[in-house]
């Protein structure tokens, strides 16, 4: 295809500037990537930044807008992923809607104190939902375990999507 205007504004027939827009493209997505579990770098946002960079520093030649499309659409799309895998390795385990809506709350108020908040949030969430409905601490405590171990999920999976943009590019780059 042809995006001719766009060559045309955006090309960087400058091989300096070529050069400093791929540094500045690889250094995004590399703080993007470590964004991706760290709470207080927006990963999946930075990646994308990043690949655009990228893009642009090859005047989007190899690499074109529906490329950069698909992996903005990846990108937002990470960003649901902690809830809905929160929310259903809680209900896997038999949890009440309480606890799943507090694992979501617990992810939520866990990023305001980083990562420690972000590991534990979604625990205590669900165990504090799971005893507003039962007095049964060790059901609580399996409803957090159960909340925990989908954050987890969760976390590979944003690694994962992070990964597969970064994949898509370069095969588009290289192919």
């Amino acid at each position: 295809m042809n995006y001719a205007g766009l060559t045309l504004v955006f090309s960087c027939s400058n091989g300096a500037v070529s050069i400093v827009l791929w540094v500045l493209s690889v250094a995004m997505v590399i703080v993007g990537v470590i964004g991706v579990v760290m709470p207080a770098l927006p990963g999946h946002m930075l990646i994308l930044a990043g690949l655009i960079v990228g893009a642009w520093a090859n005047g989007f030649t190899r690499v074109g807008i529906w490329t950069l499309v698909a992996i903005g659409v990846i990108a937002v799309a990470s960003y649901g992923v902690d809830f809905v895998a929160v929310a259903l390795g809680a209900k896997r385990l038999g949890a009440s809607p309480r606890a799943m809506t507090g694992a979501a709350l617990g992810t939520i108020a866990g990023l305001f104190f980083g990562l420690p908040g972000v590991i534990v949030g979604p625990f205590v969430g669900a165990v504090i939902g799971e005893l507003s409905t039962h007095s049964d601490f060790a059901k609580a405590g399996k409803a957090g375990v159960a909340a925990w171990i989908g954050f987890a999920i969760g976390t590979a999976v944003k690694v994962a999507m992070a990964f597969l943009m970064i994949g898509i590019f370069l095969v588009a780059l290289i192919f």
